[in-house]
């Protein structure tokens, strides 16, 4: 009997659910992104907590809701992150529906942060300051923050769906004009620990919210988030609840489709 050949799309979808003969689990892409978020979210309560230093993204939002706590860090993170949003709008050279959800990443995102650091005793700062915690929870909040971001990361990767603006921001111009993606996320990741740096020695005369723990990150985030995301990989595979809403998600539009593939970013 003669063998029936598999077109394309068939050969792939099989070869996406499955890891050298064994069949992966398909998990849902919109429900792991909403997951990837709280995950997030919890990680730098627990870095902020721990108060080491929090990554170098994160740095400028925290620093200036330590000084300035008429908004909490979850609303500052709205208020970098849409100055950046704006600037990623004028540097694509055009504006698409589909980038504001970006944006509501982060309101999601903030949302999450801010509960978490008022109704958890731990990560509030109104019942235990920053640096107040004994060493020995300190050291675990910040060593389970630091796995908790990589997996975040790592699930990020996985999903269609726009991740917050930090991020964003760098997927789309790499894409857009064909940049290196590597060097221009060091480049930007160096900007902010510059502006955190520059913030903290004006507002505080010295180091606040930026620390080792913040070399650690920067150090160790790429290399766990490239396990997690291996190990994740082989077991599982992501595929959208809404197949025609997932295809409005592309970076390359209609009058571009040759551009690179899109990166999920590593740091946060």
């Amino acid at each position: 009997m003669k063998e029936k050949k598999l077109s394309a799309p068939q050969a792939d979808e099989l070869s996406a659910g499955t890891d050298g003969g064994r069949k992966k689990i398909t998990l849902p892409s919109e429900i792991m992104f909403f997951i990837a978020i709280c995950l997030m979210a919890l990680s730098v309560s627990m870095c902020a907590s721990a108060d080491f230093g929090v990554s170098m993204i994160v740095a400028p939002a925290y620093i200036i809701s330590l000084k300035f706590p008429f908004l909490t860090f979850g609303q500052w993170e709205y208020v970098f992150q849409g100055v950046l949003f704006v600037a990623f709008c004028v540097l694509m050279k055009k504006f698409r529906l589909a980038y504001l959800f970006s944006f509501l990443s982060v309101v999601v995102y903030g949302l999450v942060l801010d509960l978490f650091r008022a109704v958890i005793p731990v990560f509030n700062p109104a019942v235990f300051a920053p640096g107040t915690l004994p060493l020995w929870i300190r050291i675990l909040l910040f060593a389970s923050g630091t796995l908790v971001t990589a997996f975040a990361v790592a699930l990020f990767r996985q999903t269609y769906l726009y991740p917050q603006v930090y991020d964003f921001f760098v997927i789309g111009l790499t894409a857009r004009y064909r940049l290196p993606f590597t060097k221009f996320k060091t480049i930007f990741d160096m900007s902010f620990l510059a502006l955190g740096v520059i913030l903290s020695l004006a507002l505080f005369q010295g180091f606040r919210g930026i620390g080792v723990g913040t070399l650690i990150t920067a150090v160790l985030n790429g290399f766990l988030i490239n396990i997690i995301f291996k190990w994740l990989d082989k077991r599982f595979v992501y595929k959208p609840l809404f197949p025609s809403f997932a295809s409005h998600f592309r970076l390359d539009g209609p009058d571009d489709r040759n551009k690179p593939e899109k990166q999920k970013g590593e740091n946060v």
